[in-house]
């Protein structure tokens, strides 16, 4: 009497998406966080805390365009893997690199949050500023391509959404490259340039497109 061996499962292909999306928000968690940390008044300075309050301006100037870049990079890297089906080692190898980055990013902000006026010294730090978002920015578009290359996304993921996705996180690799050089002269002027490109990824512009038409043309009707 011989007995039949039960059929072997498939062994199933590709990590866990659960455990990358943990390991990459606590990474995203614990950089957004550190931000705030650089940001210090002396104990030395309480009989003109007010004017130490102001004078740290750049800290906060930094931590705001820091905090809204990471925080569009959340944005973007939590669509990327709502679409993914599953993740090869090359994916989790180019998540590992781009979440390098993220974790280094509190370092150039205190960087720039010390250094901006200080004339020479501010432009390498601005500079430094600059080229860590855009590599950061770029990593984000590199890890979305080749998850549709070697797709690992969704089978029943629409064309349209997917192609939308992809021009949603091409960075403007110009808008950057202009304003990396611009911050050799007017490094201010970058910063709020590198703020900008920020709101671009947060904002959902179109929708709101759609809503500020619909409210003209509320405003337009004939009041009954």
């Amino acid at each position: 009497m011989t007995s039949e061996e039960p059929p072997q499962q498939p062994r199933r292909r590709g990590f866990q998406k659960g455990r990358l999306e943990a390991f990459s928000d606590g990474v995203f968690a614990i950089a957004i966080t550190l931000l705030v940390l650089d940001i210090a008044i002396p104990a030395s300075d309480h009989e003109h805390l007010l004017r130490s309050f102001i004078d740290e301006w750049p800290s906060y100037v930094a931590y705001v365009v820091s905090f809204s870049t990471i925080g569009a990079m959340w944005l973007g890297h939590n669509a990327v893997t709502e679409y993914l089906d599953h993740a090869d080692a090359t994916f989790v190898r180019l998540n590992l690199l781009f979440l390098l980055f993220i974790s280094f990013l509190p370092f150039p902000t205190r960087l720039f949050a010390e250094f901006i006026q200080h004339d020479s010294p501010e432009r390498v730090a601005v500079t430094i500023y600059g080229i860590s978002l855009m590599l950061t920015v770029i990593l984000l578009m590199v890890l979305w391509r080749y998850a549709v290359r070697a797709k690992l996304v969704r089978p029943d993921a629409d064309d349209e959404e997917v192609q939308l996705l992809t021009q949603r996180l091409t960075p403007g690799l110009a808008g950057y490259l202009i304003l990396i050089v611009a911050g050799l002269f007017v490094p201010i002027a970058a910063v709020i340039g590198y703020f900008a490109i920020a709101v671009f990824y947060i904002i959902p512009f179109r929708q709101v497109r759609p809503a500020l038409r619909f409210w003209r043309q509320a405003r337009r009707s004939p009041r009954s």
